[in-house]
């Protein structure tokens, strides 16, 4: 068991489980509080759905790898990899601009589905709304499965952990509770997040400097590893190299190329994730308030 790749795995499924989590408790309170409990099973229909198809693809993308062959291994990893950063790097800021109207957002999707799509529309608004986070999810865990290699089973664990203390937050929301600050989960789990991105963007730009896809910037930046090894070590100092790599991406051995492409993601998301936001007008639908920070 990997601690490492355990970690950014339930980091992974954690957050990506409490938002489609807050949408799904949203929807199902919205119809409570306006009478129509009776159509949960369709909220329900369309989440199963989203979840299974999320699952499905994550499975044949993971197979899909795992059949190439050298070089086409390495080169589709680290392709992964990149696709995986990219989209962790647009749910991050998709979420951050919407997250203050996603309530008002969602109850008028409830209000036309209810009047104007009939009520097989609430399974498609479920199934819409949850499957973004679904594929978000699996491609993201593929890339962080690809790098962890052998300990992709630890990535999957953890994920799953996740998973379910997201489901038990869910619960919490939808009874109304208040469970965690949810300006404050989802602003320090997206700082998380990026180093885990930074990390997958660095080891698939070592992918291609290895199959000579990249072919400059690949001396050696510095070499630490009789101090601190990210790989293939049972002692203290090893189990921290690991650690970090699978948290930060750290390599004891960097390729010039690879470490400017670390630096570069990770200072200008931060810098451009940080930034103050100016307030904006929340949607406000039967009485609604905005849901983070609330």
């Amino acid at each position: 068991m990997d601690l490492g790749f355990l970690t950014t795995g339930l980091l992974t499924g954690l957050r990506e489980g409490v938002e489609a989590a807050l949408i799904v408790s949203i929807v199902l309170a919205y119809l409570a509080k306006t009478g129509n409990q009776r159509y949960f099973g369709r909220i329900w229909a369309g989440t199963g759905a989203a979840i299974l198809v999320s699952a499905v693809a994550g499975l044949i993308l993971w197979n899909t790898v795992r059949e190439f062959e050298e070089p086409a291994e390495p080169l589709f990893e680290g392709l992964t990899m990149v696709l995986a950063a990219g989209v962790v790097t647009w749910m991050l800021f998709w979420m951050r601009r919407t997250a203050a109207n996603i309530k008002g957002t969602l109850h008028a999707g409830v209000d036309r589905a209810l009047t104007e799509g009939g009520v097989w529309a609430l399974s498609a608004l479920a199934f819409t709304a949850v499957i973004r986070e679904g594929i978000e999810t699996s491609l993201f865990l593929l890339g962080q499965a690809t790098e962890a290699d052998r300990s992709a089973t630890s990535t999957l664990l953890g994920a799953l952990i996740g998973l379910v203390i997201a489901a038990a937050l869910g619960y919490g929301f939808y009874r109304g509770a208040r469970v965690i600050n949810l300006q404050r989960f989802f602003r320090w789990t997206g700082v998380a997040l990026i180093f885990i991105a930074a990390g997958l963007l660095s080891h698939a730009v070592h992918e291609f400097v290895e199959i000579g896809v990249i072919s400059f910037g690949t001396g050696t930046a510095f070499d630490i590893s009789t101090v601190l090894p990210h790989e293939g070590a049972t002692t203290v100092a090893g189990i921290i190299g690991q650690l970090l790599r699978a948290l930060f991406g750290y390599s004891s051995n960097p390729e010039w190329i690879t470490l400017v492409t670390w630096l570069a993601y990770v200072l200008a998301v931060l810098v451009l994730y940080l930034r103050p936001m100016k307030p904006a007008q929340p949607a406000r639908i039967s009485g609604s308030q905005p849901v983070v920070g609330s």
